[in-house]
């Protein structure tokens, strides 16, 4: 869908916070599934977690991803996700998981617009928090490896610049030619 723009990257890149600014300028957004997969499972002192059951975190994490995408798929107008299905693709060989041909099916069935921005690790802004575990190193991985499977996926990636939230979310738009929108 050539609406539906991905914003990835590793833990702690500023994702979520570029995203709130495009929010405040009227842009539709998919919340990261993962992220609330984790509060859902810790309320419910559930195990799909990535430091407990990492097979079914990571079924549970393509199954929303999937709903998510449904449930934007026809919305007019740009929407922005934080992550998107290959993120799942990325993360299950982040973790080494081999059967990963049904993320793969989800990643040729399920498009986005062909550009992918990705936010590079950055630790001058990096934290760690209740689902955010990580630390810096296994960020800086997990960037790698989504930059790795979204090319492989056929996206072209778009590296956003390490300044403001603000200046990210109008580089963007500037990348969309939905600069009409800046601030």
């Amino acid at each position: 869908m050539s609406n539906l723009f991905v914003i990835s990257g590793g833990p702690g890149s500023g994702k979520t916070t570029v995203l709130a600014h495009l929010h405040e300028l009227g842009f539709r957004g998919a919340p990261e599934v993962a992220r609330q997969i984790i509060q859902e499972q810790v309320r419910l002192s559930g195990t799909a977690l990535p430091w407990s059951d990492r097979v079914a975190y990571v079924r549970l994490m393509l199954q929303q991803s999937i709903e998510s995408y449904l449930a934007h798929a026809l919305e007019p107008g740009p929407t922005f996700f934080d992550r998107g299905i290959p993120d799942t693709l990325g993360y299950a060989r982040l973790i080494g998981l081999t059967d990963d041909g049904f993320i793969q099916d989800a990643c040729r069935g399920y498009r986005y617009a062909p550009v992918l921005f990705l936010a590079p690790p950055w630790e001058e802004i990096y934290k760690t928090d209740n689902e955010r575990r990580q630390d810096f190193a296994e960020a800086q991985r997990t960037s790698k490896q989504l930059a790795d499977v979204y090319g492989e996926c056929g996206y072209e990636i778009v590296e956003l610049p390490k300044t403001t939230p603000a200046a990210r979310a109008n580089f963007i738009l500037q990348q969309l030619h939905l600069d009409r929108y800046t601030f």
